[in-house]
């Protein structure tokens, strides 16, 4: 099994896995969640690059939800990732 991070059209997500505790979890964010958050004032951005520029955060993220009780498969939401710079 792959566990490359992929853009799903259907749901409009970037849907990827992050290691916990020796385990692959599953994740998602979604398009408007990366644009919102990371590139609010570009327009055509593409989302699996944008997530590519900030995976180290959104890894981060998965890690606090899943500590916090959160099961597979994490959605993330734009509350749950850290202020980007310059806000």
């Amino acid at each position: 099994m792959s566990h490359d991070p992929f853009f799903h059209d259907s749901s409009g997500s970037v849907r990827f896995w992050v290691l916990v505790d020796g385990v692959h979890l599953g994740a998602s964010i979604g398009r408007e969640t990366l644009h919102y958050h990371y590139k609010p004032t570009a327009q055509g951005d593409d989302p699996l690059e944008t997530f590519l520029s900030h995976t180290g955060d959104i890894e981060d993220a998965v890690r606090r939800r899943s500590a916090a009780g959160a099961r597979e498969p994490v959605m993330l939401r734009e509350n749950d990732l850290s202020a980007p710079p310059g806000r």
